[in-house]
């Protein structure tokens, strides 16, 4: 296994506790994608938000509610609410 230097460690240890964090930016800044977008670069927007979402711990079934009815709008709620659980 690599040694990783005091710094790398550190920068891995940070990664790992704010990987909610992080997850949630990302689904934010998809919502505006999904907004924008429509076609091919939709549905892999959609693929995105979905592996995010599952990573904040969304049952799969409400994730695919929110990809069946296809809006943003549903998502951005989402997000909404995580932000004020967290």
């Amino acid at each position: 296994m690599a040694e990783y230097t005091k710094f790398q460690q550190k920068a891995i240890k940070n990664f790992y506790d704010n990987r909610e964090d992080i997850a949630l930016q990302r689904v934010q800044e998809l919502v505006t994608e999904l907004y924008l977008t429509e076609g091919k670069k939709r549905a892999k927007h959609w693929d995105s938000v979905a592996l995010h979402l599952s990573k904040l711990g969304v049952k799969p079934d409400v994730i695919a509610h929110l990809r069946k009815q296809d809006k943003p709008e549903l998502v951005a709620t989402l997000v909404k609410k995580l932000i004020e659980k967290s």
